[in-house]
């Protein structure tokens, strides 16, 4: 891992009309690392991620992707969303499409490749997230789990320096959840620096480098996995954790 930060969110706000929804948020991934963004329903760990790409504006505060201002009026928001991929909750796949022609779109669109470079691209990302037989499946055949490991494929496509992950397991099954699991394991493995917001603290104690814990808007804690794990800092941190476990 490198001690280069790739993404840095500096005092970041951000509201709904008169709700605050982030406030004061400050945040810095190095390349490489991977971190977990957990706390209650509700406390902006969505919205955080969602600002890093560009998916969501905020008030004040800043967010540098690679050195690029993500709030900046000339940024090219489809391209630094290239670099720094999304993995949706639900999936997001076009579902008149093939899980092949959802893979190579972007590569065609974005990064200009020919079709047959992106759908040799695609049929290889399929075969990393062990779905090599599905590549003319529509979405509305495959499972859900299967549907979100064509998801990361499709994110991957884009050859991203981070990929962030919004609850990516939360509308599975615990099978479902496992296989999709085990995909983003093996991409932490490979060194992808990833935001991921879940629930699923085993996931989060086996694989992140770092845990970031929110509350109500604010980063209440942000401290490597086994320390936050072991010895919470705060009560609200430590009352979240023994109510997650207790699941």
């Amino acid at each position: 891992m490198s001690d280069e930060p790739i993404i840095v969110a500096r005092d970041l706000h951000k509201s709904y009309g008169t709700t605050p929804v982030l406030r004061g948020c400050s945040l810095s991934v190095k390349r490489g690392e991977v971190v977990v963004v957990c706390g209650p329903s509700g406390s902006g760990k969505s919205t955080l991620i969602k600002c890093i790409n560009g998916l969501e504006g905020y008030q004040s505060g800043s967010i540098r992707v690679e050195g690029v201002e993500v709030g900046a009026k000339r940024t090219d928001l489809p391209k630094l969303r290239a670099r720094v991929g999304m993995v949706f909750q639900h999936f997001e796949l076009y579902p008149h499409m093939s899980a092949l022609d959802n893979i190579a779109l972007a590569q065609v669109h974005v990064l200009k490749r020919t079709r047959a470079a992106a759908q040799e691209r695609a049929r290889n990302l399929l075969a990393r997230v062990g779905l090599e037989d599905k590549a003319d499946a529509m979405p509305a055949d495959l499972s859900g789990g299967q549907q979100q490991r064509v998801a990361i494929a499709r994110a991957l496509a884009l050859d991203p320096q981070s990929i962030l992950f919004d609850e990516p397991t939360s509308a599975l099954d615990a099978e479902m959840i496992y296989e999709v699991l085990q995909v983003m394991t093996d991409l932490a493995a490979d060194g992808m620096t990833m935001i991921v917001v879940t629930h699923e603290m085993g996931f989060a104690r086996r694989v992140a480098d770092r845990i970031v814990f929110i509350d109500a808007g604010e980063i209440v804690e942000d401290a490597p996995s086994e320390e936050f794990f072991s010895a919470p800092k705060t009560k609200r941190a430590a009352d979240f954790l023994s109510r997650i476990l207790a699941h």
